[in-house]
């Protein structure tokens, strides 16, 4: 596997944590409730029926099952072999028909040179790689012109500190300690400076936001914490 832009400590927690993916009250209980919000932002942004939208880091398959019961042609990938492994089975169990690969981005390509995509999604995944700007540029490689692209992060300032790694991996025990290292966080800025530099146009930034009294989701203006992208591949 192509190990340029991977961090092995990152694909072995994920690894350890691959069979608790769809226990929606399990470790991962945060991403089965903020799928539906994601989902909507994405579909209300670019109509997902009939065409093909490539997952990066699609992790055990949660929002690549929900895209793919919209009517889109879902690819996903993973470098996690045990995680693309639960993923290829829960679909199979509910008889999805996403294509799962485990390998890379840069993998991917090479095998697969000609393939292009209307949508490409990479959510909770850029703050887990060495460089992330090169994932985006090389997703910005096989997106088709005028395609849409999705990304979600976590900005790094001491809120976010407060709320995404002491609150929610050490009080609140929403997600296993260590999931997220602070360093690795992205402030929108370098994230909008990335986005220029693989020649794509950002459209719009939204926060999620959580209250842990009433256990809820939200997306609107507060991108402090957590927050989602869209950008544009403007045809030449």
């Amino acid at each position: 596997m192509n190990i340029k832009n991977l961090d092995h400590d990152e694909v072995k927690k994920f690894d350890d944590l691959a069979a608790k993916w769809w226990d929606p009250d399990g470790e991962f209980k945060p991403l089965h409730q903020i799928n539906p919000l994601r989902v909507g932002f994405i579909n209300e942004r670019a109509n997902l029926e009939g065409i093909k939208v490539l997952d990066v880091g699609c992790g055990g398959g949660i929002l690549a099952e929900a895209l793919s019961k919209l009517g889109a042609q879902v690819t996903g990938i993973d470098a996690s072999e045990q995680t693309i492994g639960v993923a290829q089975n829960h679909s199979n169990a509910v008889g999805s028909d996403v294509s799962y690969y485990q390998t890379t981005i840069d993998e991917f390509i090479a095998n697969k040179p000609e393939e292009k995509f209307d949508v490409i999604t990479c959510l909770e995944m850029l703050e887990h790689v060495p460089s992330p700007g090169e994932i985006i540029k090389t997703c910005s490689t096989i997106l088709k012109d005028d395609g849409d692209i999705f990304f979600s992060t976590i900005n790094r300032n001491p809120r976010s500190y407060l709320f995404a790694i002491v609150g929610a991996e050490y009080i609140l025990n929403l997600l296993p300690k260590g999931t997220h290292d602070y360093q690795k966080f992205i402030k929108p800025s370098e994230l909008a400076k990335w986005i220029r530099d693989a020649r794509l146009s950002q459209i719009e930034t939204i926060g999620l936001s959580y209250n842990p009294i009433t256990d809820n989701y939200w997306l609107g203006k507060d991108i402090q914490v957590n927050y989602m992208v869209h950008a544009k591949k403007e045809a030449n």
